[in-house]
C-alpha cells in the first residue's frame, strides 16, 4: 500500500495547521537524513518546536510526531529531541488526535490516515485504526478532553497540553 506523503499534500494547509500549535515544519532534501527522526528512513522528526519531513514522509508520521508535541507536558516539550517519550495513555491520545487532525486536512474525515496507520503497522485490539477510533478509544478521547486538547464534541481545541 502506498502511503499518502508530504509531497502529495496541500502544503500550506499542513503548515497552517501545525502553526496553530506553534510548530514549524521544515522540509529536508530528498535522501537526506531527517533530524530528530525516531524511526529513521522517511519518518518525521522532532527537535524542539521544529517538525522535519522529506517529500517521502508519510502524512500519518508527520501527524503522529506533531501530536506527540501537542500532547506532551511543557517540561518535556522544552527539551524535546527525537524521543517524545510519554506513557501508554498518552500514546493512545496521540493516535486519536492524529486521526482527528487528518480529518482537518483531508475530506475523508481521517479514513486515509487510518488506512495508512494500518499499512505502516500500528496495532490495535480490534484489528484496525478505524475500528479502534470508532469503537474502542473512549479512554483516549477522554484523556484529550481532560488535557484541553479537544472539545466535548471531539473537535480539536488547537491548544498545547499544559
Amino acid at each position: 500500500m502506498t502511503m499518502l506523503c508530504w509531497s502529495e499534500l496541500q502544503r500550506s494547509a499542513v503548515q497552517s495547521l501545525l502553526a496553530r500549535y506553534g510548530l514549524t515544519l521544515i522540509e529536508v532534501e530528498a535522501g537526506a537524513p531527517i533530524p530528530g527522526s525516531y524511526w529513521g528512513e522517511s519518518e518525521a522528526g522532532l527537535v524542539g518546536e521544529r517538525l522535519y519531513v522529506r517529500a517521502d514522509t508519510p502524512l500519518h508520521s508527520l501527524l503522529h510526531e506533531a501530536c506527540h508535541f501537542i500532547c506532551m507536558t511543557p517540561e518535556r516539550r522544552s527539551v524535546l529531541h527525537t524521543d517524545a517519550g510519554g506513557d501508554f495513555a498518552e500514546e493512545d491520545a496521540v493516535c486519536y488526535l492524529q486521526i482527528l487532525l487528518g480529518g482537518e486536512l483531508l475530506a475523508d474525515g481521517g479514513e486515509r490516515v487510518c488506512r495508512d496507520m494500518d499499512g505502516w503497522g500500528y496495532t490495535f485490539r480490534l484489528g484496525s485504526a478505524r475500528r479502534w477510533f470508532t469503537e474502542d478509544a473512549e479512554d483516549a478521547r477522554q484523556w484529550l478532553h481532560r488535557a484541553g486538547l479537544i472539545h466535548e464534541d471531539a473537535r480539536p481545541s488547537f491548544r498545547l497540553r499544559g
